[in-house]
């Protein structure tokens, strides 16, 4: 089993400079709730880091155009985190949800007890 962390976000250096300006000039209106809660302005949170380091499963982070790149016709909203086992995928939590939880700690408890 395999967790896939998809960002609302597509890759790259510019994309990452002005996700990071957006992120620092107007959290509010920041689009990507997974990014939010894992990241602070230009570095991961030590908590996050943390967790995935105990975490005992194998994980995959994708920006929003790497995954539609690699599973196509998978057609979903992003942020998401799905679990990929025996070549199916399945969502272990929304961007609904993901949108819903307000900090770090909420997260990594909702994936302790999706898991």
């Amino acid at each position: 089993m395999k967790l896939l962390f998809i960002y609302n976000a597509n890759s790259g250096k510019l994309n990452a400079i002005l996700h990071a300006g957006h992120k620092l000039f107007s959290p509010s209106t920041y689009t990507c709730s997974l990014c939010a809660l894992t990241y602070d302005t230009f570095t991961e949170k030590a908590i996050w880091k943390s967790f995935k380091e105990t975490l005992n499963l194998e994980m995959d982070f994708y920006h929003r155009d790497e995954f539609e790149t690699k599973f196509k016709n998978v057609n979903m909203l992003y942020p998401a985190i799905l679990k990929l086992q025996d070549n199916q995928l399945t969502v272990v939590l929304t961007n609904e949800i993901l949108n819903d939880i307000p900090n770090v700690d909420l997260l990594i408890k909702r994936l302790k007890t999706s898991l």
